[in-house]
C-alpha cells in the first residue's frame, strides 16, 4: 500500500516484525539503506523522510523502520530494557533489506536509533557501513558519561554527520570518538546545526539530504 512516502512495509515473519515505509527507486543501484530514528521520534521524522526520498531518488532502496519500542507504543521514549529487543529489529531490518537489494547495505540512525545500530554492528558483521546521524556520544552537560566502549569492536566503515551545535557531543569529542574505530571513519560537519541537524518542526534544512548522499556516495563506495 502507498503513502506519500514510500510505501508501507510490513514483514511479520521476523522477530521483531520490521515495519515501516520502503523507498524504491525508479532506477535500482542494487544497494541499499536501512535508516530508523531517535528516542523520540519515529520513522516519519522529516529528516528520515527527506534523506529517504534524496537517496532513492539516487537509486538507493530504503526501508525507513520503527524501532520495536516504537512499534510497542507510539510515544514516549525506550526504556533500558528495550535496547537489546531494539537491536534484534535493526539486525531483523537488514535482513530484510538483504531480501530487496543484492549489492551493499548501509545501516543508519539518527541518535538513539544510531547509537543500537553502532552496537549491533560491533557485535556482528552486519551491513556494509554505518551511518551515523547526530551520535549522542553522551548526555547534555555530562561529557564524562561518553557512549565509547563498543566504537573500537566497529569493523565497518563508518560515516558520522554531526551539528557544530549538538549538546550530545562537541565537534571535538566526536572527533576524538570516531579514532577509536578501526574502520575507515569520517565526520561531516554541519554549521550551526543541534541535534536535530537543522530538521526541526516545520523547519528544514533542504541541501543536507542532498550532502549527505554526496559524502556518502563517496565514502562507502571508496
Amino acid at each position: 500500500m502507498k503513502s506519500p512516502a514510500g510505501e508501507i512495509f510490513t514483514a511479520d515473519s521476523y522477530d521483531p516484525p520490521v515495519r515501516g515505509f520502503l523507498h524504491r527507486p525508479a532506477t535500482d543501484s542494487g544497494n541499499g539503506v536501512v535508516l530508523t530514528h531517535g528516542a523520540g521520534g519515529n520513522a516519519q521524522m522529516p529528516l528520515l523522510v527527506a534523506m529517504a526520498e534524496t537517496f532513492a531518488a539516487a537509486g538507493f532502496a530504503v526501508l525507513r523502520c520503527n524501532l520495536p519500542f516504537r512499534q510497542a507504543r507510539s510515544f514516549g521514549p525506550p526504556r533500558p530494557a528495550d535496547a537489546a529487543r531494539d537491536r534484534e529489529g535493526l539486525k531483523c531490518a537488514v535482513a530484510a533489506m538483504r531480501t530487496i537489494v543484492p549489492g551493499r547495505v548501509v545501516l543508519s540512525g539518527q541518535s538513539y536509533g544510531g547509537r543500537q545500530a553502532s552496537m549491533l554492528l560491533a557485535d556482528q558483521e552486519l551491513a556494509d557501513g554505518l551511518l551515523l546521524l547526530s551520535y549522542p556520544l553522551h548526555p547534555p552537560s555530562r561529557p564524562a558519561q561518553a557512549r565509547t566502549q563498543h566504537l573500537p569492536k566497529i569493523q565497518a566503515p563508518t560515516l558520522f554527520v554531526h551539528g557544530t551545535k549538538d549538546p550530545f557531543g562537541s565537534i571535538e569529542e566526536i572527533e576524538s570518538a570516531r579514532k577509536l574505530i578501526p574502520a575507515r571513519t569520517e565526520l561531516v560537519v554541519v554549521e550551526s546545526a543541534g541535534h536535530d541537524l537543522g530538521f526541526k518542526r516545520q523547519k528544514q534544512r533542504e541541501d543536507l539530504p542532498h550532502l549527505i548522499l554526496a559524502r556518502s556516495r563517496e565514502f562507502f563506495e571508496a
